[in-house]
């Protein structure tokens, strides 16, 4: 067959942007650019057009004029495209097309506004481009709105439009369905593309779906991919996979020693640096055909467990999965958590036996083993009721323990299994209820509880202890083991095996927020609660503020 009915459209530079937020720096963009080129990839999308100035090393540009730089001699077998979002960029800044940088611009727009991002393609049209169109979650259509959508495109008749599995939610079944439709209805002239997303580990093999079903149609096709499959979340089919398949099968003619060539020398440092790919988190998107951004405020807001998110994704409404409302998330996170857990009693039960006694908090940092002698000598001293906070110390005998992490649940019982089967022990909602079958000496209270909302990681597990034991008026509260959180996780921890439970971008803001947090708590209680540091902590704010 004629190769070129096939074409392979290489994304990495605008698909990429979301890990580094464009940051690729000017000799990788120029260095993509030619060795894709001269690979022998028929299409490559140099980035986005934004209505921001273009800057230095970004593939975000403004006009086309900010991508000649990059191209240090345009191939006339190859088409340079950039993409925008239909209704993000404001087409006066768009001048005529004088052939110097870019050929085609691909128009994104959601579903239920194809008749206005195709209108926006036509304007583009107009100025001298080429246009290709992406129908972002083609998933989400009936089979009626993609008729609908295809009588549409015939009328403009774009270069390409594409099907997109925004979420990575498709199987093939579902990519064969909606293929057929296209095949069967699109005007001949019209090539049909494919983009792809990796949430379930299918994404290659739904580009070779793709790719078998259309040329058996006798389309002319696009697939979209990115090198070592850069791209947001899940990220996309890789070029290296796809481009090798069609070497094999399909008598292509790509350069694979250039491609390997390339990654090693413009991607190895970014997979060293960012994390994409498939993971369970995004394994969840895709099963709920929810947004990646969901998925993330989850993570980098709550560290939520796997079991968390499905939980929340789940009990969404499946139109609010596919947008980002983040009070609706928020509000479906705090309502997953609760349970819907009486803890009267066990407030009752905590007060009577907590109100009268000092309370020690050993947090899990590092402080805590490496001041063991002067902690122990305090507690021999003056008979603390000794609360594990969020982890086992084995150095240590404990009172009780508290958890509001079910992975740290989950470590502690097996790393610790004698003291953790004989400490009772004290757990917020989200990490078990009654009906999960409690163990004989564990207690729930509610999630809700122990929090208080307004900082970005609100439920820090010392600060939620402590405001428990002021919702039962204990009035003598000592902290040990309360250290700052260095850029090396685990060299916080006393155990350095401690799973992570937070994803953090800036270690120094998270410390900040944690030290605004136990100020404010402090604020609240004024002098109804001393509290005592038995280890330096930076969080101590009245004594790093000399008050």
């Amino acid at each position: 067959m004629n190769l070129k009915k096939i074409e392979v459209l290489d994304c990495t530079l605008r698909d990429g942007a979301y890990i580094n937020k464009s940051d690729f720096g000017d000799s990788t963009i120029k260095g993509i650019i030619r060795n894709l080129q001269h690979s022998k990839v028929e299409i490559i999308e140099c980035g986005w057009l934004k209505d921001d100035s273009h800057k230095q090393d970004s593939s975000y540009y403004h006009v086309p004029e900010d991508v000649i730089p990059y191209l240090e001699k345009k191939d006339p077998a190859v088409t340079y495209v950039v993409m925008i979002d239909y209704d993000r960029y404001d087409l006066s800044n768009l001048p005529q097309n004088d052939g110097r940088a870019i050929d085609a611009v691909r128009v994104v727009f959601p579903r239920g506004k194809a008749k206005e991002g195709l209108e926006v393609a036509r304007r583009i049209r107009e100025k001298g481009y080429r246009i290709f169109c992406q129908a972002a979650n083609t998933l989400g259509y009936t089979d009626k709105e993609i008729l609908d959508l295809i009588s549409e495109v015939n009328e403009v008749k774009p270069e390409c439009i594409s099907i997109v599995d925004t979420f990575g939610a498709m199987f093939p079944d579902d990519l064969i369905r909606i293929c057929s439709l296209f095949a069967n209805n699109l005007h001949p002239d019209v090539k049909i593309g494919f983009h792809s997303h990796n949430n379930q580990q299918l994404s290659f093999a739904l580009c070779i779906e793709f790719i078998r079903y259309m040329t058996a149609q006798g389309r002319s096709i696009v697939v979209d991919s990115s090198l070592c499959g850069m791209g947001r979340g899940a990220g996309n089919a890789t070029t290296e996979l796809l481009t090798s398949f069609l070497n094999k099968k399909y008598s292509g003619n790509y350069d694979l020693d250039l491609i390997m060539d390339t990654i090693d020398m413009f991607m190895v440092p970014f997979e060293e640096k960012y994390k994409w790919g498939y993971s369970i988190p995004t394994f969840i998107a895709g099963m709920y055909c929810s947004h990646v951004n969901n998925i993330d405020y989850l993570l980098k807001t709550h560290r939520a467990t796997a079991k968390e998110i499905r939980s929340v994704i789940s009990s969404m409404e499946p139109q609010d999965r596919i947008r980002y409302d983040y009070d609706l998330l928020e509000n479906k996170y705090i309502e997953n958590q609760n349970h819907e857990v009486d803890d009267g009693e066990v407030l009752k039960t905590l007060e009577s036996e907590f109100s009268n006694r000092e309370i020690l908090l050993l947090a899990p940092g590092r402080s805590s083993v490496e001041n063991y002698s002067e902690i122990s000598q305090y507690i021999e001293k003056n008979h603390p009721v000794v609360i594990g906070v969020n982890a086992i110390l084995p150095e240590y005998s404990y009172d009780y323990l508290f958890f509001k992490s079910a992975v740290r649940y989950a470590y502690a019982q097996n790393s610790y299994p004698d003291i953790f089967k004989s400490a009772p022990k004290i757990l917020l909602s989200n990490v078990k209820n009654s009906k999960d079958g409690l163990l004989p000496n564990e207690i729930v209270i509610r999630y809700e509880r122990a929090i208080k909302r307004g900082w970005k990681h609100f439920d820090n597990a010392v600060i939620c202890m402590l405001r428990l034991l002021d919702k039962i008026n204990v009035k003598r509260i000592s902290i040990a083991g309360f250290d700052a959180f260095s850029a090396k996780y685990n060299d916080s921890y006393a155990d350095p095996k401690l799973p992570t439970v937070h994803d953090v971008e800036d270690w120094d803001k998270f410390n900040d927020e944690l030290k605004d947090m136990f100020a404010d708590f402090c604020r609240r209680i004024e002098s109804n609660i001393r509290i005592t540091f038995l280890t330096d902590s930076f969080f101590d704010f009245m004594k790093t503020s000399g008050r």
